[in-house]
Formats: structure tokens, C-alpha cells, sequence
């Protein structure tokens, strides 16, 4: 098994397992990646989820072995770019609930892309972040180029790029790059602190802002405001808003059920 998946009440956590290779992607875990996010999607209880990694690192990106492979055979055309990481990117974008991200170790390349595509990032202080794709002659994938430039800015995302230089946990809590940064052994409960607190939250208006802010990056004004217009008349239509509403004005904490 190249995945573990686990759920503990309203978290599932979704672990790269292949730490012998420091989770590089193959074909065998980038199929099961999808199939788990999908079912974390499909799952009513679930309602955040945490992807991490095995061993001392996150994912080290593309299994540049099976890489060479397919160059061999004449996949000149890199096809699992379509195939695999254009599908497990939109699977976590649009998964109607937060995803946290665990980085643990390394990441790098379409491992590091992966992170990017989170909701959020909590890193250990020993992690580090690479776009390595210069460095093996290739452009980004796995949706860095829309991620990256949304976190950290044109200029940085550029130089991270083409410089293909390691940034460390520090300097990536620094650019924006994660959202917090805690000891190698807190990262896991930290992560996990966080999707409990997002699990209890609601669920349909955490979808609702996911699907606004990514309209909005690519919109002008009017289509973002009825993007808006739209979230806000499902939101409206949700037991948890109008539970919560009602215990604003009595004054109580209110109780999100995720429906």
C-alpha cells in the first residue's frame, strides 16, 4: 500500500506511505492519492482532512525511476501530467471541505505542489521546499504555477522557479509560504489541532469561501460579486447558519453541524 487512510471522528488523514523512497510519486501512489481524496470528498462525516507524509519526508516529488522509464518507452509527452496531477490538484481544490496540510520533511517539486494546493501548511522546522522542475529541464506542474504565485507574489514564486534554490521552513513562514512552523515532533498534533478545529466548524460556508476565493483570483469584479451572491444563497439555505444566527443574537457559541 502506497497510502494510508485513516479517520478519527470527523478528520481523515491521508499519509504518503512510501518512506523508503521518501514518498516520491509513482503511478501506483498518485492513483491511490486521488482515490483517497475522493473519498475523504464523498464521506459526510469527514469534514476536515490532513495530508502527510511517512518517515522524514513529506514527498519528494515525481519518482524520477519510473520518469526515466517512460522516457525510454517515448512518453516524451509526460502524460501523467494530465493523467495524474492535473486530477489530484483539482481533487484537493475542490474538495468541499479545508485540507491541512502536514509537512513533515522535504518537499519538493510536485511534492511541494501538492502542499501548495492546501487549504493550509503547518511545517516542521526542519522541513524545506523545492521546486526542483528547472533542475531536471522542465516547467512547473501539479498546479504550482497558479499556487505559488497566490502565496508568496510573481517576483518570488519566479525566482523559487527558475533559481530551483531549497527555502527552509523559516523562510517559508516568512513569504507566506505556510501558516505556521512548530518543532519536527509537534507537527502532526499541530496539524491536527487545526483540522479538529476546522472540523468542528461550518463545513458548507468553509466550501463556500474556497469556491469564492478561487472565482475570484481569475474573475473580474462582476463575476466575482455573483460568485459571491450565489455561496451566500447556499450558505443561507444551511442549517448551521441559521442555528448560528439564532444563537448570536441569544448571545451562546454556536454549534456547527456541518449541514
Amino acid at each position: 500500500m502506497t497510502i494510508r487512510y485513516d479517520v478519527d471522528g470527523a478528520i481523515a488523514t491521508i499519509t504518503l506511505d512510501r518512506p523508503e523512497a521518501l514518498n516520491a510519486l509513482n503511478v501506483e501512489l498518485k492513483l491511490a492519492l486521488r482515490e483517497a481524496l475522493e473519498r475523504a470528498g464523498a464521506d459526510s462525516a469527514v469534514r476536515a482532512v490532513v495530508l502527510t507524509g511517512s518517515g522524514r519526508g513529506f514527498c519528494v516529488g515525481q519518482d524520477l525511476r519510473e520518469h526515466a522509464d517512460g522516457l525510454a518507452a517515448g512518453d516524451t509527452e509526460l502524460t501523467t501530467v494530465r493523467e495524474h496531477y492535473n486530477p489530484i490538484v483539482r481533487a484537493i481544490a475542490e474538495l468541499p471541505k479545508p485540507v491541512v496540510a502536514a509537512v513533515n520533511g522535504a518537499a519538493a517539486g510536485a511534492g511541494a505542489s501538492l502542499a501548495f494546493a492546501c487549504d493550509f501548511r503547518v511545517a516542521a522546522d526542519s522541513a524545506s521546499f523545492l521546486m526542483a522542475f528547472a533542475r531536471v529541464g522542465l516547467g512547473p506542474d501539479t498546479g504550482a504555477s497558479w499556487t505559488l504565485p497566490r502565496l508568496v507574489g510573481y517576483g518570488r514564486a519566479m525566482a523559487m522557479l527558475m533559481l530551483a534554490e531549497p527555502i527552509t521552513a523559516a523562510q517559508a513562514l516568512e513569504m507566506g509560504l505556510v501558516n505556521a512552523v512548530v518543532p519536527a515532533a509537534d507537527v502532526s498534533a499541530t496539524a491536527a489541532e487545526l483540522a479538529g478545529r476546522l472540523a468542528a466548524g461550518p463545513t458548507a460556508a468553509y466550501a463556500g469561501i474556497k469556491r469564492a476565493l478561487a472565482a475570484g483570483a481569475v474573475s473580474d469584479l462582476a463575476t466575482a460579486l455573483e460568485t459571491e451572491a450565489a455561496v451566500q444563497a447556499e450558505c443561507g439555505r444551511t442549517e448551521d447558519h441559521r442555528a448560528a444566527t439564532e444563537a448570536f443574537l441569544a448571545k451562546q457559541q454556536p454549534v456547527f453541524t456541518g449541514r
